[in-house]
């Protein structure tokens, strides 16, 4: 961890920044959509980039409006648990070299054992780690197959999963006005941020909404106040209420 905060103090602040550690097995779409939805909070994003080539794998770039944007983000989410694995960020070198990785004409000016094995002993466990961050198996939504209607734990089935009146403070979140592409890794990265966290369940068969559990009311409270109103896109601020039981 000193060799990355030593190359972020070398390197000038600017505009992006520079993530590595990352989740190799997780889709580049999936990704940049989960990066841009967990880095929005801090300002303005111009563009995520992640790539597909081999020594591109575990990395990506965040590409703020402007510097400030970029530090708050760099200082709040360093060592921050994406996709099960700490995030190691420092500002990029330089804005060229971005473009240059954008448009495939950079070559790499250091030689850096970024892509050492140490990482692949741990990738079985970082899967049975992620099925034991508190999450009940007969909810297997976040992390592969949608539970049935059937399993949830609402009386009345999908009806009730939109509540005519208020319910009274629970454990569970209702999030409502989500953006169609939204998936439970991407919801996941952001409610992971909040103590208690628990699990997301999404309904296949009813796009724009889904529950967050934690493991009470006071957590989940804090969470609902934290991020009423979120946008994972411009058009698309979150509604967040109490779920019904």
């Amino acid at each position: 961890m000193a060799e990355v905060n030593n190359a972020a103090a070398e390197t000038p602040q600017n505009m992006t920044i520079y993530i590595n550690n990352l989740n190799e097995k997780i889709k580049i779409e999936e990704l940049k959509k989960s990066m841009h939805a967990v880095f929005s909070q801090f300002g303005k994003i111009l563009e995520v980039l992640a790539f597909k080539t081999l020594k591109h794998k575990g990395q990506a770039w965040v590409i703020f409006e402007d510097v400030t944007s970029a530090s708050n983000a760099l200082r709040q989410m360093q060592g921050f648990p994406f996709y099960d694995k700490p995030m190691r960020i420092q500002y990029a070198r330089t804005k060229s070299d971005i473009i240059a990785k954008a448009d495939g004409t950079f070559v790499p000016r250091e030689k850096r054992k970024r892509h050492d094995d140490k990482g692949k002993k741990r990738k079985d466990q970082n899967d049975a780690n992620l099925a034991g961050m508190g999450i009940n198996p007969a909810y297997s939504g976040a992390y592969g197959t949608t539970p049935a209607l059937s399993q949830i734990p609402y009386p009345g089935g999908a009806k009730s999963m939109l509540p005519e009146a208020p319910a009274p403070p629970n454990n569970i979140l209702f999030i409502q006005n989500l953006p169609n592409e939204t998936t439970p890794m991407m919801l996941q990265m952001l409610f992971l941020q909040y103590p208690g966290f628990k699990e997301v369940r999404m309904v296949e068969t009813k796009p724009g909404i889904a529950f967050v559990e934690y493991a009470d009311e006071m957590q989940s409270t804090v969470a609902m106040q934290a991020l009423q109103s979120f946008k994972i896109t411009p058009q698309n601020p979150m509604l967040i209420t109490y779920a019904k039981k």
